[in-house]
């Protein structure tokens, strides 16, 4: 059975402040880094992972991430730098092909093409065999295995042997510097796999046919 991943869920006890924060004189906080495979804090309930960050035809600061990790409004903050606040919102949600285009705030946000082992510098897809694909998730790391490709030639998902949990939804999935799709879901068991990842090219290719926010879509 396939499974979209689940969002990562956290809690805090009522009054413990979270990580890093303290009482007193407050302070300008820095702004946060991301890329694509950085942990973003979804309306303050759960944990998905930016697939990739760069500017839109318009000049917006935009980005991508699954479609099921939330729908447009849903405000979104950077999970390695929760003092940073709220830096961005979802813009828009296509179910049909689980992605999201999300906007930042370019005063909030320094926005980089490389998070741990990941380096993205241009757009393709979809993953294909025998490519070694690998992601770069928010619970699970940097991870790769063997692409099978489109093997039911929809044209907008590929298959991989990457191990991937929940929390790891959105997160880039690149052949080497190339990025080739998103961490979807899995098919019968997590990390066993095999790992669903939409097809980027596809993806790009909706979102300037729809228009508007995130068209003309180019990262860092």
């Amino acid at each position: 059975m396939f499974r979209k991943l689940a969002v990562a869920v956290f809690a805090l006890a009522a009054g413990v402040l979270p990580a890093g924060a303290q009482g007193g004189i407050a302070h300008a906080a820095a702004p946060a880094v991301l890329g694509g495979g950085s942990g973003i804090v979804v309306g303050d309930q759960g944990v998905c992972t930016l697939t990739t960050i760069g500017h839109d035809a318009a000049g917006r600061l935009v980005g991508l991430t699954a479609g099921h990790c939330s729908v447009a409004g849903t405000t979104i903050g950077a999970e390695a730098n929760r003092d940073a606040g709220v830096v961005g919102s979802f813009a828009y949600t296509n179910d049909e092909m689980d992605y999201a285009v999300l906007e930042f705030d370019p005063t909030k946000v320094v926005p980089v093409n490389r998070v741990g082992n990941t380096t993205i510098t241009a757009l393709g897809g979809p993953a294909r065999f025998p490519d070694i694909a690998c992601k770069q998730g928010y619970t699970t790391g940097h991870t790769c295995g063997l692409a099978y490709g489109d093997v039911f030639q929809t044209n907008n998902w590929a298959w991989t042997q990457i191990c991937v949990l929940p929390g790891d939804s959105g997160g880039p999935v690149v052949v080497g510097t190339t990025l080739v799709g998103m961490v979807n879901g899995y098919l019968y068991v997590p990390c066993l796999g095999p790992q669903l990842g939409g097809n980027m090219a596809a993806i790009i290719e909706d979102i300037d046919a729809r228009g508007g926010i995130g068209a003309g879509f180019r990262p860092i």
